[in-house]
């Protein structure tokens, strides 16, 4: 435990105590104080702690030296400029989903397009953004988790997003419903990765992470169903590990897409590929 709950302790004491995070220890005693202003903790780092505030930072502080996630500790994320809901029932959304944002918004702008699915939906993130900036479409998401789901319409109300929602196990749901664009952060990491067993990774839902197989099934999946849920010149983006380019572009193009791209994050990592569908 960081501090002692049984002694006064000021405010720059507790965040002393944390150790070598500071930042992380910042932002959880804001938390634990229902403030959001580090300046505010500055201009009071002499003030002492309520008990109830000690117990609490102590708490997450604990948490958090297990390399529990700041996101699920904070119950929050921000996402393209958008504050989002996070629990431990969703994949904490990642700077370089953003990409994925990025295209699909460039795609809406450039071909005009009226529609979207997002598939795996997870917190609503990628749905979420892209209808944020881009009103005029008409924005699906799905998701096979019952408990993602309420994460994700929870956020699309508390932004005053018009997005739907639709419980669904990819296509399965969605009968012959068809979309302008088809946008997914499937499930890419092999399952005997290493990654899985380190980091954040340790404590996010497994079945958003992972196929159980190669990391590449649910890509399969996706892009073989694909074509019954496009439109005509409708685009598909999908997002993968940093060495799954060649494969993705192999699937993609097997199953009848044209135009087949790549685009990298700002790490230069090979991060989503995108192909039109009857071009």
């Amino acid at each position: 435990m960081p501090v002692n709950e049984a002694q006064p302790v000021k405010i720059k004491e507790a965040l002393r105590a944390f150790g070598n995070d500071y930042r992380d220890a910042e932002l959880l005693l804001l938390h634990c104080l229902g403030r959001d202003e580090r300046s505010w903790l500055i201009a009071h780092d002499h003030d002492e702690l309520q008990a109830d505030v000690i117990e609490a930072f102590s708490s997450m502080s604990a948490e958090r030296l297990k390399g529990v996630p700041l996101a699920y500790l904070l119950g929050h994320r921000e996402f393209w400029s958008l504050k989002l809901k996070i629990t431990r029932d969703v994949l904490i959304p990642r700077p370089e989903t953003e990409l994925l944002v990025e295209w699909a918004l460039e795609l809406a702008s450039r071909y005009d397009l009226e529609s979207m699915l997002d598939l795996g939906t997870g917190s609503g993130a990628i749905a979420l953004a892209v209808q944020h900036d881009a009103p005029h479409l008409s924005v699906t998401a799905s998701d096979v988790s019952e408990s993602a789901l309420r994460v994700a319409r929870e956020n699309a109300e508390d932004l005053g997003l018009p997005v739907e929602f639709v419980e669904s196990s990819w296509f399965d749901a969605l009968e012959q419903r068809r979309w302008a664009l088809i946008a997914s952060n499937p499930p890419y990491v092999a399952a005997d990765d290493a990654h899985l067993k380190k980091g954040d990774l340790r404590f996010e839902p497994s079945t958003a992470l992972t196929d159980g197989g190669d990391g590449l099934s649910s890509i399969r999946e996706i892009a073989s169903n694909a074509p019954n849920h496009l439109e005509a010149a409708g685009w598909l983006l999908i997002e993968h590990g940093y060495d799954q380019a060649a494969d993705v572009r192999s699937i993609l193009e097997l199953n009848g897409f044209s135009k087949v791209s790549l685009r990298h994050d700002l790490a230069g990592r090979p991060r989503v590929t995108g192909g039109c569908w009857q071009c």
